[in-house]
């Protein structure tokens, strides 16, 4: 299972939101370059990107700072946030970024999905944000009635190379990933599932793991509170 430490940038620097909310954002680092290279040096193999304002705007907002990433590490990169049209998706994947993650089109404009799949394949993930197994859009400020899995169901003929499912409620709260909501919707889908929200502990990580079919996990909050150990916690993984 692959770990995927998060770099949340609103207004240029590195954050952590509580459950969504925009207001309650904790600042932890005023330079996103030097906080990806001291992932990459703690042995990351891959980092997680979402620009926040670009979810609410929709279109990238904190582009500067993503592309001070790019050019300070040499490990893939995944982002999203902002990205609903096939321009910025190009775009993006010229600058370097490794994945696309597409959140809110996948609601409204699905076939903008499959086309971007069929185009660039194995760069284009789908995010999956939920309250309550309800997906929501525009960084989570709108609320739908659609289902998650039936959602993840819908692009399994697609080409997409994973689904990123982050349930709302738990990101940035450190009381633990929805293990059962993740597991199922792993098991109902075959693209690979990649868990965001609540990972606060090694022992989190490890419950997420041995389900058996949960391909990777996201974690913010708790890297940057010092309660997971990112070297620590890739070396058990591995192990």
């Amino acid at each position: 299972m692959i770990l995927y430490p998060a770099i949340d940038l609103k207004d240029g620097q590195c954050v952590r939101l509580l459950r969504g909310a925009m207001e309650k954002a904790t600042v932890f680092s005023d330079d996103p370059a030097g906080q990806a290279r001291a992932f990459a040096g703690a042995g990351a193999e891959w980092l997680h990107l979402v620009d926040l304002n670009g979810a609410f705007a929709g279109a990238p907002v904190n582009a500067a700072a993503v592309e001070a990433i790019l050019s300070a590490v040499a490990i893939p990169c995944q982002l999203g946030g902002g990205i609903r049209d096939m321009a910025t998706i190009e775009a993006w994947l010229e600058k370097g970024l490794a994945r696309v993650i597409l959140g809110t089109v996948a609601v409204e404009n699905p076939d903008l999905v499959r086309t971007a799949a069929r185009a660039f394949p194995g760069r284009v993930a789908v995010g999956i944000d939920a309250r309550q197994g309800r997906v929501a859009t525009r960084g989570w400020a709108d609320q739908t009635e659609t289902d998650v899995t039936d959602l993840a169901r819908a692009f399994e003929d697609a080409g997409v190379a994973a689904i990123i499912y982050t349930d709302i409620d738990r990101d940035g709260a450190m009381q633990g990933p929805n293990l059962a909501a993740t597991a199922a919707l792993a098991r109902a889908v075959t693209i690979p599932v990649i868990a965001s929200g609540g990972v606060a502990s090694l022992a989190d990580l490890i419950a997420l793991r041995d389900t058996g079919v949960i391909a990777g996990a996201i974690s913010g909050r708790a890297l940057y509170d010092g309660k997971l150990d990112l070297a620590a916690a890739l070396a058990a993984l591995k192990g």
